[in-house]
Parts: structure tokens; C-alpha cells; sequence
């Protein structure tokens, strides 16, 4: 038993990892935008799909073909931002956001299943299938290599918000927008190139879920689901706390799993309620600048 707790436990930071890819853009947008992208889901599966065209007719490894996926969703995030979301004003501008969102999750999707229909595919490659022997059992090479990957996106995605000029921008739009455009800072451009990071991310998170699971173009809902309950649990607008909140979520889920799979899921979401209870702003959640 000790040994099955104990690969649950590695297995859970591990998965925790995969899913912090994914829920490190979605919490950036609502950041600076203070917006729930409900596309997030969907864009991850495009994010997948890319990588599976890049593989299957050019034969371009999975990681290094991010070098051409993240670029592109990227313009992709921007181009959403600027022809849909940018134009959205006033008191209903939160709803509106929702709906907009939710139509470009749509489109996507149904763009998704014209072109590749609804069977489910997978991301193969020699490290997909490959493992290693560490504590006493083996783990896949797949799961390590996206962990690395997560802590390599955060401590950038960090860098760039606290160690550049762009960052402080950033920073600024988040805690007031108003004054951020009195001194000088071009506000619908951070929101463009933000929103753009943000879905350029979720190339790598699909790269690795596509690796690590099938999916098609209807699997980005039960995604949404959980990326909204690890950035709330995390702390809204917090990276370090989508990270944070993705291993612990994964890791109760995976512990539960061992006793009981039909509960696994159930307790995923018991686990941010509680939290919640305790902690309603997450854990390295805080109250938002502009509703001081």
C-alpha cells in the first residue's frame, strides 16, 4: 500500500504539471483582462491538433515543434483579442466576454471536426512510449519532460512580468488601467500581446495532454472545467498559484484513485471547495488592486 501512495503522490505532482501548462495562460488573461477565457479548453485541443499535423506530415518532433505551434497560437490569441474581446465595453463587458468566448470555443471546435472528424488521436514519439526507473518504479519520460517543461514556462512567463520593461506594463494594466493609460502606456497593446501569451502557452500544454492523452475536438470541455477550478483554487491572476494548485489538485485526485476511481473526480472538486472555505481567495490569490 505504502508504495502505491507513494507512486500516487509522484504521479499526481507529475500529471499536476501537465494540467499547470494549460492553467498558466488562462490565469494570465484574467489577470491583466479580467476575463474567463472559455476557450482555453478548446484552444489547448488546436494547440494538440497542431502539434499532431506537425508530426504526422513532417515528421517534426513533438518538442521541437513547438517552435512553430507556440508562434502561431500566439497570433491566434492576438487576433481573438483584437476582433472580438477589445471591442467589448461597459457593464456588461464580463458577460459579454463569456459569450464571446464561448462562440469562439465554437467555431474552433467545429472547424476541429471538419477537418479531423471526431475520432480520437494521440501524440506518439520514441519518449511517449519510453520510461524511467526512479523511486522504486518507473515513470513515463513524457511526464517528466512536461513537468520540466511547466517549471520552465513559469519561471519565464515570471520573468517576463517582473524583470521587463513589458512586465511592468503588464503589472500596471493589472493594478489600474485607468492610470496605467495616464502615464503613458498603451493599454489595448499589453491586452493584445497578454491575451496573445497566453493562448501561445497552451501550445505546450496541448503538446504534452496530447501526449499523455486521446483527445478530439469535444474534449476541451471537460478541460475548461478543471482550469477554472485550479486558477480559482490558485488564486486568481497568480502563476506560481496555477502551478501550485494544479499539483495539489492532481496529487488528491491520484490518492483518491487508489481507494475508490468512481470518487477521484468528485473529491477534485471537494478538495476546492474546502479550500475555499478556508482560504476564499485561493492560495496566493489577493484582493484585486481595482476593488480597493
Amino acid at each position: 500500500m505504502a508504495q502505491e501512495i507513494y507512486r500516487a503522490i509522484v504521479d499526481g505532482i507529475l500529471t499536476g504539471g501537465v494540467y499547470a501548462l494549460m492553467a498558466v495562460g488562462l490565469t494570465l488573461i484574467f489577470g491583466v483582462l479580467e476575463i474567463i477565457n472559455i476557450a482555453q479548453g478548446v484552444l489547448v485541443i488546436l494547440g494538440a491538433y497542431l502539434s499532431y499535423q506537425l508530426a504526422a506530415r513532417f515528421h517534426i518532433d513533438l518538442f521541437v515543434g513547438l517552435l512553430v505551434t507556440v508562434p502561431v497560437m500566439f497570433v491566434i490569441g492576438v487576433v481573438i483579442q483584437w476582433a472580438f474581446i477589445r471591442r467589448l465595453r461597459g457593464r456588461e463587458r464580463t458577460s459579454m466576454t463569456l459569450l464571446v468566448s464561448y462562440a469562439v470555443a465554437l467555431i474552433i471546435e467545429g472547424s476541429l471536426y471538419e477537418k479531423f472528424g471526431p475520432n480520437p488521436r494521440q501524440l506518439n514519439a520514441s519518449y511517449v512510449q519510453s520510461s524511467v526507473h526512479l523511486f522504486g518504479f518507473y515513470l513515463s519520460d513524457i511526464y517528466l519532460y512536461g513537468f520540466a517543461l511547466a517549471l520552465g514556462i513559469v519561471a519565464a512567463v515570471y520573468a517576463l512580468l517582473y524583470r521587463t520593461r513589458f512586465g511592468r506594463s503588464v503589472r500596471a494594466t493589472m493594478q489600474d488601467e485607468t492610470a496605467a493609460r495616464l502615464v503613458g502606456i498603451e493599454v489595448n497593446r499589453v491586452a493584445a500581446v497578454t491575451f496573445g501569451i497566453g493562448v501561445a502557452v497552451t501550445a505546450a500544454g496541448g503538446m504534452v495532454f496530447g501526449a499523455t492523452n486521446s483527445f478530439n475536438p469535444n474534449s476541451g470541455y471537460d478541460l475548461i472545467s478543471r482550469l477554472l477550478a485550479i486558477i480559482i483554487l490558485g488564486g486568481l491572476g497568480s502563476i506560481g498559484g496555477a502551478l501550485a494548485a494544479s499539483v495539489f489538485m492532481l496529487t488528491v485526485e491520484s490518492l483518491v484513485d487508489i481507494w475508490s476511481p468512481e470518487w477521484a473526480i468528485v473529491v477534485f472538486y471537494a478538495a476546492l471547495v474546502v479550500v475555499l472555505v478556508i482560504r476564499p481567495t485561493g492560495f496566493f490569490g489577493r484582493q484585486p488592486a481595482r476593488a480597493q
